[in-house]
């Protein structure tokens, strides 16, 4: 996937569908029948997945500009939305699978070895395991 992009999981009839969202950014995974109606093919949310969508939710926004990892500029407003966004919606709905690849790569493609999930924002055991 390209930087950015979140990849589906592999090996799995009908993978579930992913987004990034919220600070971190984490990986979420959506529950088949939610993923479906809000963001499967044609869903309202649909422009959500499979991408760091981050200042999108933060603006409340689906507008393809803001589809992006990209926080600069965004008002205190709109950060205090991402955070309660992420904190009372997504962390309380769906279980965080992963991170974007913006996290756990560098710009180069290979490893950053300084990456630890326990350093990560919101990170606890009982969300990642």
């Amino acid at each position: 996937a390209r930087a950015g992009q979140i990849r589906r999981a592999p090996g799995r009839a009908g993978p579930p569908l992913c987004a990034g969202a919220g600070p971190g950014p984490h990986t979420l995974a959506l529950p088949p029948a939610l993923a479906l109606e809000f963001y499967g093919k044609g869903a309202p949310y649909n422009a959500l997945v499979g991408k760091d969508s981050t200042r999108g939710v933060a603006k409340m926004s689906l507008d393809p500009a803001d589809l992006t990892h990209d926080t600069t500029g965004l008002t205190e407003e709109e950060l205090k939305s991402l955070d309660d966004i992420f904190n009372n919606v997504y962390k309380a709905k769906y279980p965080i699978v992963g991170y974007t690849s913006r996290r756990i790569l560098n710009e180069d493609g290979s490893p950053n070895l300084d990456f630890k999930p326990e350093d990560q924002p919101h990170f606890s055991i009982k969300d990642e395991f």
